[in-house]
């Protein structure tokens, strides 16, 4: 099953269910994926961009819940969070921080990276190994970290 048709079934349990909330984040979910497929080069598109769409959605959701809770504005700060969970569940298992660090080091090893010069080819390569199940955020500080 597709990423667009587990998110048409999901859409119409809610509608069945007359859940607004996760409604709107699974309708959310739908535009950013018919939007990608209409790019204007009829290919299908690939799970990695799938994966990448739905990581932007989840970036969006969590830096505008921070912004909402900033200026004590818990109502929207809620909406955002619900989102933003509702948006995860449809990505794949997050990898724990023990798990990133040691296939950093694997890969810092194989690239044979020594200094910070060398972070582009990490991050390539690091990119390429947890395809959406690891935060590049904290990715990008572990590799620093080990390079620097």
């Amino acid at each position: 099953m597709t990423l667009e048709e587990r998110i048409n079934a999901d859409i119409k349990a809610a509608m069945l269910a007359k859940e607004r909330r996760k409604l709107d984040a699974l309708r959310a979910i739908k535009s950013a994926v018919l939007l990608l497929k209409t790019n204007g080069s009829g290919e299908a598109i690939s799970e990695e961009a799938e994966i990448a769409c739905l990581q932007k959605l989840v970036k969006q959701r969590k830096e505008s819940a921070e912004l909402y809770k900033q200026q004590n504005r818990m109502d929207l700060y809620e909406d955002e969070a619900y989102q933003q969970s509702v948006i995860e569940a449809y990505l794949p298992e997050q990898m724990s921080e023990e798990e990133i660090r040691t296939t950093l080091q694997n890969i810092v090893s194989e690239t044979g990276a020594s200094s910070m010069k060398d972070m582009g080819k990490v991050m390539g390569a690091a990119q390429k190994a947890f395809a959406g199940r690891a935060d590049n955020k904290l990715v990008s500080a572990i590799v620093k970290e080990l390079l620097g």
